[in-house]
């Protein structure tokens, strides 16, 4: 953990303990935890959470399965292996591949194996499989219980990852005692196909619920702490309206402030319309809006201007119109929800039968400010 500290972290130790005392009493052995992204999630579980697993006798293990959506079993095989032995992980894949490469030469595996990866020696991921199995075996060694934190854990749901989820799984459930794991995401359709359905490997395996946001408190401490070094004090009250005007969105906030903070003589109103328009140019939004298919970007625009019924005829007619075609059937719109719900993109979420919303409210707003598909 670094040994600097960010004065303008919001701590939150009490909900750090309440996570930690339902793991240690034994209630559970597993949780997992939704909000969309930029709302507090991950500087909590890594700046609260952890550090507090730490005081409290635990290792304490962390990824971000964003960081690198492809390999999410090399991601947390390396991050149990830096909880429970921070050194020799060189050596580690070394070790592990050796074998693998006599065997490859040889053309026979163990069983149970075979199926379990393609031998790409090039590439860890490729016997993340095994990977997984012996970084746990690590940690049984220790005499600490392990707390693991899989943040964007909704990755594991892919399809292309189910070996990697099937084998932690099998890991995670023969060590409940002495392994605590949160899972955290910022899809809750995606985290609840993980839990829900039950051909899904961590089906049943952990309740889910949503992550507490923060609300006033946090906006009079960020004030308390602009004022020790503004010149021109926040009105708090207007940093509230301005938070309601960002969605409740702390990381948009935090942008608010530090303009607030760079040009005080200009007032609130100039910073929140600044960070508004920020809001809009910095979050990715026109990339991918430009990445998307055509028929995609029409899905998305008519989700955003409130159209629940996507495979009415009703909605194939806009649908035709807005992509200049001479017709459209059923099998457009069902493409596109499949793409846009899945988790790769996760742009909508499927809420009940025909009806889906946006992960990203601001992402829906600037949608719906568009009139066309291009």
């Amino acid at each position: 953990m670094s040994v600097f500290t960010d004065p303008w972290h919001f701590a939150r130790p009490a909900l750090a303990q309440a996570y930690l005392q339902a793991f240690d009493i034994g209630l559970t052995s597993a949780r997992g935890l939704f909000a969309r992204r930029r709302m507090g999630k991950s500087e909590f579980l890594k700046h609260d959470l952890l550090p507090a697993a730490l005081q409290g006798g635990y290792l304490a293990a962390y990824t971000n399965l964003w960081d690198d959506t492809a390999h999410p079993g090399q991601a947390l095989a390396t991050a149990i292996l830096q909880a429970t032995q921070a050194k020799g992980l060189d050596r580690f894949w070394q070790d592990l591949s050796s074998p693998i490469r006599k065997l490859k030469a040889g053309g026979k595996f163990p069983a149970g194996l075979e199926a379990s990866f393609e031998v790409d020696l090039a590439e860890k991921e490729n016997i993340a499989v095994p990977a997984i199995q012996a970084a746990l075996q690590m940690a049984d060694n220790s005499r600490k219980k392990l707390l693991l934190v899989i943040d964007e854990a909704q990755v594991l749901a892919a399809p292309e990852h189910s070996a990697v989820a099937h084998s932690l799984r099998a890991g995670l459930d023969i060590r409940k005692a002495g392994i605590k794991v949160l899972f955290a995401g910022s899809s809750e359709a995606a985290l609840r196909q993980m839990f829900s359905r039950s051909a899904a490997p961590f089906y049943n395996w952990a309740p889910l619920e949503p992550f507490p946001l923060l609300g006033s408190e946090f906006v009079d401490a960020m004030v308390g702490q602009l004022a020790k070094a503004a010149r021109q004090p926040l009105d708090v009250n207007e940093a509230r309206q301005a938070f309601a005007a960002l969605k409740e969105t702390p990381e948009f906030f935090r942008w608010y402030i530090e303009r607030y903070l760079m040009y005080q003589q200009q007032g609130s109103a100039e910073a929140l319309r600044y960070t508004q328009a920020r809001v809009h140019d910095d979050t990715g939004y026109a990339r991918t809006w430009k990445e998307l298919p055509r028929p995609d970007r029409a899905v998305l625009l008519l989700a955003a201007r409130g159209v629940q019924d996507l495979f009415g005829a009703a909605t194939l007619n806009q649908l035709k119109e807005l992509l200049e075609v001479e017709a459209v059937t059923a099998t457009v719109p069902r493409g596109s929800l499949r793409r846009l719900t899945g988790p790769r993109l996760q742009l909508l979420a499927r809420v009940d039968h025909g009806i889906y919303r946006f992960e990203d409210a601001e992402f829906q707003a600037w949608v719906a400010a568009r009139r066309t598909v291009e």
